[in-house]
């Protein structure tokens, strides 16, 4: 991309300061994360000179872009998350798998919610959606077996948030592939699978300690959710589930056979959406009133995507970017693949805030020169990525954390945190394997 001459002729690094103003700002509480975007779109637009009346054509430029892709996958999972509510879909697959499991001890009910939000999360795209419809199903089914609010938390997030790591057409899957230009089953075997498996292990044994630690001093208020324990799946209920998990798995079966792009997401959102609310005895009106229900709840995220686009161009040709790799150069490339391995990640975990799949784009942005310099293993960077991108919500009470602690009844933030940095610590060391061994 070509570089711009900045306003005052102002060196170049200096265009880094709208990523640090939005760095600062995104872990603000009293902020929206559209208006921290849009500012910094702004102040970027200023210091290359672009004029500001014509922002509208960049913005409409950007509404081609890949980030705009992938916000649209996400309200479009939102939507079929939606649809899978209204015929009862969502409900009858967990207790499908809730009963599969058989649920008659602690140690089943953790392992059951576990397994139930992973699959769940992987079907719909969304931790949040997903733990949303398990909730109220799942406390009924494992109160009785005593397991805490401050269990299922943990269980929520740091189990659910794998569900993200595993489908092929997932938005953090997408823009890995996107990214490091491998394919599914590539970034599945270095990325995907390496760092879910870690997780899913520290938080059954994190869900043990913290369930020893609960047990008796917090309960649920299950009262409004008793009826849970009763369900009878109807049959229009147990028809669209069934055309639901048959064209939805043949789908992604047929995509990933032909190699599909980012983009063979939508057709499968949508084509899953009218299958299962067909079958489910919707009319096309209905699901489309439900389609638009969902994505609704998540636009905001489909226009912060969309000014990103601008925001990380004006960056790019200030050409800061440049300017940074050319600062550190030295010190990286001396301290070898494993140094920065490490680095890089804790940047992505602890420096950048924000939505992960922007964080991953801004990773790639900051140190994509030094990993072809480094002659980094894609792999390895696709690792590097995942976790820089999405392992920030286990750092802070952020709005991952905090959600799965309403959706499960909690008010226990010390236990999340000690799952959180339990899988920090862990996945760190995974990276500096992978940084060896690559």
């Amino acid at each position: 991309m070509e570089t711009k001459e900045l306003l005052f002729n102002l060196p170049p690094i200096v265009g880094l300061i709208p990523l640090i103003i939005y760095i600062i700002l995104s872990f603000k509480e009293d902020t929206h994360p559209v208006v921290n975007v849009f500012l910094c779109v702004i102040l970027g637009a200023i210091l290359v000179k672009q004029p500001i009346l014509q922002l509208g054509s960049v913005i409409a430029d950007a509404m081609g872009s890949f980030l705009a892709l992938i916000g649209f996958i996400i309200i479009l999972g939102s939507g079929l998350g939606s649809v899978l509510n209204r015929t009862g879909v969502a409900e009858n697959l967990v207790h499908i798998l809730m009963d599969k499991i058989g649920i008659n001890s602690e140690k089943k009910a953790i392992v059951g919610t576990m397994v139930t939000s992973v699959v769940l999360v992987t079907l719909l795209g969304t931790m949040a959606g997903a733990n949303a419809i398990i909730a109220p199903i799942v406390i009924p089914l494992i109160a009785s077996m005593g397991i805490t609010p401050s269990t299922l938390a943990v269980i929520f997030q740091g189990a659910g948030q794998t569900g993200l790591f595993l489908g092929p057409f997932s938005p953090p899957m997408v823009t890995l592939m996107e990214l490091t230009g491998l394919p599914y089953g590539k970034v599945l075997l270095f990325a995907g699978l390496p760092v879910s498996i870690c997780m899913w292990v520290v938080t059954f044994f994190i869900a043990r300690h913290i369930q020893k630690k609960t047990f008796g001093l917090y309960k649920f208020d299950i009262e409004e959710s008793q009826s849970g324990k009763d369900y009878v799946a109807t049959s229009e209920t147990k028809r669209a589930t069934t055309v639901f998990l048959l064209v939805f798995l043949s789908l992604i079966v047929y995509g990933v056979a032909v190699k599909s792009g980012a983009s063979y997401a939508i057709l499968i959102m949508v084509t899953v959406a009218v299958a299962t609310g067909i079958a489910g005895g919707l009319r096309v009106g209905e699901i489309a009133e439900a389609m638009f229900e969902g994505m609704s709840k998540l636009i905001w995220l489909f226009v912060m995507f969309v000014l990103f686009e601008p925001f990380l161009m004006f960056v790019e040709q200030s050409g800061a970017f440049n300017a940074l790799f050319d600062l550190l150069q030295p010190l990286i490339v001396s301290s070898g693949q494993v140094v920065f391995s490490l680095v890089t990640s804790l940047i992505g975990i602890f420096g950048i805030n924000g939505a992960a799949v922007a964080q991953a784009m801004l990773m790639d942005s900051l140190f994509g020169n030094m990993v072809s310099e480094l002659n980094i293993n894609m792999g390895l960077w696709a690792a590097i990525l995942l976790v820089g991108s999405q392992i920030t919500s286990f750092a802070y009470p952020g709005g991952d954390m905090l959600g799965a602690m309403g959706l499960a009844q909690s008010k226990d933030v010390k236990s999340m945190l000690k799952l959180g940095y339990s899988i920090i610590v862990t996945i760190l060391i995974l990276i500096v394997i992978l940084a060896i061994i690559l």
